[in-house]
Parts: C-alpha cells; structure tokens; sequence
C-alpha cells in the first residue's frame, strides 16, 4: 500500500539563465518536446506514484501555470501556494508543510528532469526521517588523467565518485517542526544538516539512471535530445530508436517492480534484447527470466508481458504496423 502522500513541486523560479526564452514563460513550462513541459513530465511522474493531490508552489508568471493545468490535471488534484516575492526552496517547503495536512510529502524541484521511480522513494522510506534522492556527479569538464610526470589519457565528462543532491525529498510529517526552525534560505546549509546531525535525514539512490537539472539551454537541448522519440508511460517509457519499412526498433525502459501489459502481435514476431537490469517475460502461461544480454523470440499471435524486479532496458525489434499491436488488458 503506498503511503498518504501529497505532492509538491517548487515552480517559483524565474529561471534567467534561460531567457529569452523565460522572459513570458515560467521555467516550469519551457518544453522537453513539442507540447509537453517540464511540469507535465513531474505531475505525470506523481500520478504514476500514487500521488493524488500536487501544489503548485509558484511565483514568477505564476497566471500561466494555473492557466495551463488549472484546479485539476490527467486525474489529479491540483492546488497552488503563489509567493509575493522570491524567498527561496526553504520558505516554500514550509508553507507546503503548513498549508497541507498530511502524514508524508514528496516535492520536487521544478526544474529537473529525471528517470528516477517517485513510487519506490515512496515506498522505500523510513518513517521519522526525510529522505533526499541523490544521483552521481557529472563532471561538467573533459578530465586530463596523470601518471609518474606525464598525461596518460583523456576522459570526456566523465561520472565522478560524488553524490548530489537531485532535488527530490520525501518528509515525513513528525518532522515538520525543524523545518519551521529556519524561515528561510539555503535548505542544504539550514535544515539538512540539522537533520544530517541527528541522524534523521537518509537518501535514495538509483544507479544509471537519466536525472538532469535545467539551468541554461545547453542543458534543455540535452533534455530534448533525450525525449526525442519518446513516450512515457506508467510503467517507463518507449523510444524508437530506427525504423525500416518492415521493422521499428524501440528502447523499451521499465522500472523496478513495473511491467508492460500483456499484448502481442498479429502477424509479426518481436525479438527482445536484455540491455540491463533483471525481471520476467511471460508467453502466455509460461514464466520466463530475463537478464542482460538475453535474447528471446516472441511469436505471432503469443500474448505476452514484461515485469522488471531491477528496472530493464530492452530493445524490441517488431512490427512498424499499429494495427498489428494488440493490447489485451
């Protein structure tokens, strides 16, 4: 059973660095790819984790946004808390954990985009606690590798052995009263480690999973490069990778305890292609492990499923035809 949680996603950012095109858009509402923003992708990603109720925690051009998504938005209860002025991550995380009375809280900054499972951070944390997603460094910068006085080698942007912060906390609510210690200002110099000093603040981690935080167009081209193509879904996603008049080659990613529904195809077989992570295919009645680099066939007409119990990156190479995809449940 997934925990009472409501949702908060911090959207009060005026987001300079990305003028011109923030100049009559919030940075919430900039597009990952053509009519689908930043904040649709967070609001999908809350729904699919059960999250039923979101506020909105504006403040710059904040009449597009309740615009856009109003009281209610794809089955979810949508409510705003609007600053007169910007007073940073700190002051609107109270005034969510004041304004909503429930026993947990997810929030979200409002300009990251990310493959992380909100269901399993839900689920996976402790009670008493708040619990912050980290994810690996990126180094920004090419690394020029030493040995014994010379240059031995060159590593482009390579993921260094560091955590930091992704911008993504569950808070459970016994622990309001140290947040409401400090106003406001920098959370990760005020309350955190406050928290971190009496052992109440754990973290949540995924390995090799797409998180990036949107601060200057270089990033948003990066983000739209990687929602080319692309579809999400409850369980995931799908990509195409290529197409032939014959075959479509798509990426399917499924999360950690997710699955594709049960479907097949009319006429076309389907080969799928283990990239990583560990689950189960099941053909009809038959039960079948997976695991990387595993390749298996699916026959015309064989109603069949996928379940990642380690979230799965598959290639599929099937039919290009919708109609030869059949949906069964």
């Amino acid at each position: 059973m997934l925990k009472e949680t409501v949702g908060g996603i911090l959207c009060g950012g005026m987001g300079k660095r990305l003028r011109p095109i923030t100049d009559s858009i919030p940075k919430s509402l900039i597009e990952i790819k053509e009519g689908y923003t930043i904040l649709d992708r967070q609001l999908f990603q809350m729904k699919y984790a059960g999250v039923n109720k979101v506020y909105l925690l504006a403040g710059y051009l904040y009449e597009k946004i309740r615009e856009r998504y109003g009281t209610s938005w794809n089955g979810l209860d949508i409510d705003y808390y609007v600053e007169d002025r910007p007073r940073g991550t700190l002051f609107a995380i109270n005034s969510l954990l004041k304004i909503s009375d429930s026993k947990y809280y997810i929030v979200m900054n409002g300009d990251i985009v990310t493959d992380m499972n909100l269901k399993l951070l839900i689920t996976q944390s402790a009670e008493n606690a708040v619990t912050i997603a980290v994810t690996k460094l990126v180094s920004p910068y090419g690394i020029v590798e030493l040995a014994n006085g010379k240059i031995i080698g060159f590593k482009e942007k390579p993921t260094l052995p560091y955590y930091i912060n992704a911008g993504i906390y569950f808070i459970d609510s016994k622990l309001k009263e140290h947040f409401f210690t400090y106003e406001e200002g920098d959370i990760e110099k005020t309350v955190f480690p406050y928290l971190a000093k009496r052992g109440l603040l754990n973290y949540y981690m995924e390995e090799d999973v797409f998180w990036q935080s949107i601060d200057s167009q270089k990033d948003l081209e990066l983000v739209r490069k990687e929602f080319a193509n692309r579809i999400d879904r409850p369980w995931g996603y799908e990509k195409i990778i290529a197409e032939t008049e014959n075959y479509t080659t798509i990426q399917y990613y499924i999360m950690k305890d997710s699955s594709i529904p049960m479907h097949h195809h009319m006429k076309k077989d389907e080969t799928l292609h283990v990239i990583s992570g560990e689950g189960y295919l099941y053909i009809e009645d038959e039960k079948v492990k997976i695991s990387k680099d595993d390749v298996i066939h699916v026959h015309p007409k064989k109603r069949h499923k996928i379940l990642a119990t380690e979230t799965l990156k598959i290639l599929s190479y099937s039919t290009t035809s919708l109609e030869d995809y059949i949906l069964d449940e």
